[in-house]
């Protein structure tokens, strides 16, 4: 059986993700970020510069805090068309798009501009195009800073010190690898999960840069944070090549 209430709104969705109103086109963009983060600022700029370069043509309406579901979730709606664009991290892309492994290496790049200098040259534009294949038509990279471990019981000061505890990382193999070779328990979960998973002992604690930490206030459940920055994996900027191909050569200009 389905869920019903589920299968209407995806059939909402469909119909309504980049509706026309008036000579106007409207995008719906989803993510799971707070709206105090940061990235979720940038999008808000996004969404005033695309409105504005276009004359208010061409519009986002952003459905933050992960209302339309989990990273995978949404970009399963970018896949089937429900949902034009969308922000996950290049980790959970990795599961769709396999070229996006390589990004989460720990300690890939020396330093930010090393790693910008990757991401917007060839070899990461190579890995944005990579995806339409998919029919997840990468638009840019932003700036998700760099992963560090935080627990509830102790500092993480060298590998032996993960041992016995529970990490949550992301579901993606290779942070899946890094955390189990340093001695630790990596438990795949979904972030909006984390915070009382950790105050309630389902997990010791977890990876993420400072902004979500802060921002998602697992600092209130997690008194250890170790500034060892093992990998720096970027946030990527999506649309579905199904409305990819609606937009006229010039609405995809304004949105590069």
């Amino acid at each position: 059986m389905y869920n019903k209430p589920i299968t209407l709104l995806l059939i909402v969705l469909t119909l309504l993700s980049c509706k026309e109103e008036s000579g106007e086109k409207v995008l719906y963009l989803a993510h799971t970020l707070p709206q105090t983060h940061p990235v979720h600022k940038g999008i808000l700029k996004f969404q005033e510069v695309l409105a504005k370069k276009s004359g208010n043509t061409l519009k986002i309406k952003v459905f933050p805090d992960g209302q339309l579901g989990s990273e995978r979730e949404v970009l399963e709606l970018l896949q089937i068309g429900s949902v034009a664009i969308t922000k996950v991290s290049a980790a959970t892309l990795s599961n769709f798009v396999p070229e996006y492994h390589v990004l989460g290496i720990p300690y890939l790049f020396k330093n930010k501009e090393h790693q910008f200098d990757v991401l917007e040259g060839p070899v990461g534009k190579s890995i944005l195009e990579k995806g339409s294949k998919f029919w997840l038509r990468g638009l840019c990279y932003y700036d998700a800073g760099s992963r560090s471990f935080y627990t509830s019981s102790k500092a993480i000061r060298t590998p032996d010190d993960l041992k016995g505890l529970k990490i949550r990382v992301m579901n993606n193999q290779m942070a899946i690898n890094m955390v189990n070779a340093m001695g630790g328990s990596a438990t795949p979960m979904a972030y909006g999960e984390l915070y009382t998973a950790i105050q309630q002992g389902v997990v010791d604690g977890a990876e993420n840069n400072p902004p979500s930490f802060v921002s998602s206030n697992h600092y209130e459940v997690s008194k250890y944070y170790t500034i060892d920055e093992h990998s720096a994996v970027p946030d990527v900027l999506l649309i579905s090549t199904k409305y990819w191909e609606k937009l006229s050569e010039q609405e995809r200009q304004w949105v590069e």
